[in-house]
């Protein structure tokens, strides 16, 4: 009678738990904290696992090699947007998997800012700056402000295209009487980087103010955010 000898098993030589335990990430991070991780490794843990061919960190290294490891735009970009990267490994359950984290992130910092208190055009754009740098297309938010420049609401009151957005006067001004608003600080974004204001900027910026003033809400500033920096009306005496 023969006996059939048993194939052995053939392990995946790229399957990260072949690596050394203190190489893994999620043993890497048990024993030494989140600090220590790399973007790729963190995203690892993400995604879960790799390809038979590369291993999840590789994956993730592809990946961000593909966005210029520039997590801000990966954080902008949409489950079909990954997905068109055309990353092997990355399918949709992974690319959802990879916009909640980032998502969790977004709203994590801007949880921290509200009731935050504003006192300068540079706190504000700090405030906004969390809110902006996700977004590749143009959006126009109001700061709605007590007496003390404590923020009361932050509300985005139009969004548009890369060229710009329409703003409707009356819609901001019925927002800042159901927040209770004594100031106001308007602000929104130039996905083109560029810092400019345009003329049509000023324009609706003077139509705001002069709005505002007949009822007695203070327009503190108008602040253009992109990833060069900020702009503020203010600051440049333009309001």
């Amino acid at each position: 009678m023969s006996t059939e000898i048993p194939k052995p098993t053939l392990q995946n030589p790229f399957s990260i738990k072949n690596w050394a335990v203190d190489d893994r990430p999620r043993e890497k991070m048990m024993a030494k904290g989140k600090d220590i991780l790399s973007d790729a490794e963190l995203l690892a843990i993400i995604i879960n696992n790799g390809t038979r061919e590369d291993s999840a960190v590789q994956v993730c290294k592809r990946l961000l090699a593909s966005i210029d490891n520039d997590l801000n735009r990966l954080g902008r970009l949409s489950v079909q947007e990954i997905l068109k990267l055309k990353i092997k490994g990355i399918g949709p359950a992974k690319a959802i998997a990879i916009v909640a984290a980032l998502e969790l992130g977004i709203r994590r910092e801007s949880n921290k800012q509200k009731k935050e208190t504003i006192s300068s055009s540079s706190d504000a754009a700090k405030y906004l700056q969390a809110k902006f740098q996700h977004l590749s297309e143009e959006v126009f938010v109001v700061l709605f402000l007590n007496n003390a420049n404590k923020v009361n609401h932050m509300e985005v009151v139009s969004s548009g295209g890369r060229k710009g957005t329409v703003v409707d006067v009356q819609v901001i001004l019925k927002k800042a009487l159901e927040h209770n608003a004594a100031k106001m600080i308007f602000s929104h974004n130039h996905p083109s980087g560029s810092l400019r204001p345009s003329q049509a900027d000023q324009n609706m910026t003077n139509k705001l103010c002069d709005a505002s003033k007949l009822l007695d809400i203070q327009v503190v500033d108008h602040i253009i955010v992109s990833d060069c920096g900020y702009f503020s009306f203010a600051d440049e005496g333009l309001l």
